[in-house]
């Protein structure tokens, strides 16, 4: 059965209040000093409601004010938007018409340019700036999420920055006792103190973002309506700024006694028996929960845009997501996981055209390069056999620290098979486990994975990993470059990242960041371990991400042929190890 989708839009007068801010409550204080909740003027915002309905016909209804506004004066409603229109006499419609063409904020760092009016240049774009407030208990991964979407959004070319309560609050830990006690919802005295610390990192959050930042994430728990009102209400005087919540909740026991054992080894336990840590730590998650108050109708009421991640992500809740940005975000986050693997990065064996120096092309391997195709195949295959024993030892290595700090292992087992026996079994499990090849289309890089057996691993091709396109320089040297198009060479220099090679086709890495985009959701959404294939500016792209560097640094990352980068996914981060290929003793060699 179809669905009919009928759409009521209301149009603020041109004495409301901005309507990007409407999704932000008002709020006032009552006598007892408690928050009081207004509701919003029904027409504080444009808003889009879903229907099923057995109507084909239903349309959209216009206020009748409106209505009269275009009977009167039909030119002005076919009239093009302001945004594209110069002339510079707008009438209040036209003015709320504006605000909500502009709602969307679609804004791709390299790929879109706004054009503006001089009045849309005092304005800041509906999705300039964007807040991230995490809200959720202690040790159900709000830190690890916020790592790993700044992490993407800087890649994205979004300056991201995470500002954490809790490090402003061990700064301070001097003035405050820092047990559980000091996280009791039923003192009053040390709730003002945790509201002033989380407002105090707000106001460096927003202090950044005026200076030039894009999106600030305030890391906390935010774990009650009257804390996320207070953010919300300092939020609002800042009409530049759009609010997004970020939920983290966690069912699973398992991995909730894993995290909680995880802050044993954190800033605030460190030099604590182990026990003593643990029962604090339970403690200080208690008293949160005595007054959690989840996302769900208190915001929903006020259109605030919301996403709930459940177990790392294996659910996913999004109510209310406007803009491109938050969609982004939230697309994101619908995409990973947290199970152990490898993904290995490499350029392609040597070509015939990296032998006289020419870039682009799609020439085929030269002897050298067929030599470190074979060697290749051998070395992934013992690199995952070894990954699987190291990823064993790990875990028996992590079961013992318990026990010797007098804890249960996490690890249960029945008795009727001895540590090794387990040990070993789980190596040969991972071993077998599927292990997926990605190289480009152009032939030195199929050619590169010509030794890997396609019964064993699962091989694709793909486009958007081939080599940037130089357009009118492909095939060309360097030098070549800098006698025919001098000026092209010097722009190149002066910014790799937003450079594009001129003519038709022709890319810069911002291009390529873009095309590659579906290839790290994809490295997130799968918990296979895998090989990638490619080149060498798409390589300094994927490992531009994967090891969180910055946009200077990254177009200049050096990626040596016959080179294989092993990441390995942590909760902490993620681990880089180096492999050189010697080829006179036909063997890799690991950089430290």
């Amino acid at each position: 059965m179809g669905q009919a989708y009928s759409c009521i839009t209301c149009f603020p007068s041109s004495s409301s209040k901005d309507p990007s801010q409407s999704q932000i409550p008002d709020l006032e204080m009552n006598d007892s000093g408690s928050p009081t909740f207004l509701p919003l003027s029904p027409c504080a915002t444009p808003t889009t409601t879903t229907t099923t309905t057995s109507t084909p016909n239903s349309v959209a209804r216009i206020p009748a004010n409106l209505l009269n506004h275009t009977l009167d004066q039909p030119t002005q409603w076919l009239q093009l938007s302001p945004e594209i229109s110069y002339n510079h006499n707008y009438s209040p419609l036209e003015m709320a018409l504006s605000r909500q063409h502009r709602g969307s904020g679609f804004d791709v760092p390299g790929a879109v340019h706004s054009v503006t009016t001089p009045r849309l240049d005092k304005e800041m774009q509906g999705d300039a700036k964007l807040v991230i407030i995490m809200v959720g208990l202690p040790a159900r991964g709000k830190s690890y999420i916020v790592k790993k979407l700044r992490r993407y959004l800087n890649w994205l070319q979004y300056e991201t920055k995470v500002f954490n309560v809790g490090n402003l609050r061990r700064e301070c830990e001097s003035e405050h006792e820092q047990s559980a006690k000091f996280f009791d919802p039923d003192n009053a005295e040390l709730k003002k103190i945790r509201d002033k610390l989380a407002l105090d990192v707000l106001e460096n959050l927003i202090r950044w973002l005026k200076e030039g930042g894009r999106v600030a994430i305030h890391d906390a728990t935010n774990s009650t309506i009257e804390r996320r009102a207070l953010l919300l209400k300092r939020l609002r005087q800042e009409p530049q700024i759009r609010v997004l919540l970020l939920e983290s909740l966690c069912t699973d026991d398992r991995i909730l006694e894993r995290n909680f054992r995880l802050k044993l080894l954190g800033p605030d336990y460190r030099n604590r028996p182990a026990a003593d840590a643990l029962a604090d730590f339970k403690s200080r998650v208690a008293n949160y929960e005595k007054a959690y108050q989840p996302i769900g109708d208190w915001e929903e009421e006020r259109d605030i845009q919301y996403c709930k991640l459940i177990n790392v992500g294996k659910k996913v809740i999004a109510c209310n997501i406007s803009g491109y940005l938050t969609g982004q975000c939230v697309f994101y986050l619908m995409n990973f996981n947290l199970a152990d693997r490898q993904i290995f990065l490499t350029r392609h064996g040597q070509s015939t055209d990296n032998v006289t120096g020419r870039i682009g092309g799609d020439a085929d391997l030269s002897p050298s390069g067929r030599k470190y195709a074979e060697a290749l195949s051998k070395f992934i295959k013992e690199q995952r056999v070894q990954f699987a024993l190291d990823l064993v030892h790990e875990q028996h290595e992590r079961e013992e620290i318990w026990k010797s700090k007098g804890l249960e292992p996490l690890e249960k087992t029945d008795g009727s098979r001895t540590p090794e026996e387990l040990m070993k079994a789980k190596a040969e499990s991972i071993c077998n486990s599927q292990f997926i090849v990605w190289t480009s289309m152009l032939k030195r890089a199929m050619s590169t994975a010509a030794y890997f057996d396609p019964d064993e691993y699962d091989i694709k091709h793909i486009r958007f990993l081939n080599e940037i396109n130089a357009s009118i320089c492909e095939g060309m040297t360097y030098e070549e470059i800098s006698n025919v198009y001098p000026d092209e060479y010097n722009l190149r220099k002066q910014n790799k990242l937003f450079y594009r090679y001129p003519g038709i086709g022709g890319e810069s890495y911002m291009d390529v960041i873009h095309r590659t985009q579906s290839m790290i959701i994809e490295l997130e959404r799968m918990s296979q371990s895998c090989l990638i294939i490619t080149h060498r500016v798409v390589m300094r792209i994927l490992l531009g991400y994967l090891t969180d560097m910055s946009q200077k640094e990254m177009p200049h990352m050096d990626v040596p042929m016959h080179t294989v980068f092993e990441v390995r996914p942590k909760p902490y981060g993620n681990e880089i190890l180096k492999w050189r290929y010697i080829e006179h003793l036909d063997k890799f060699v690991q950089d430290h």
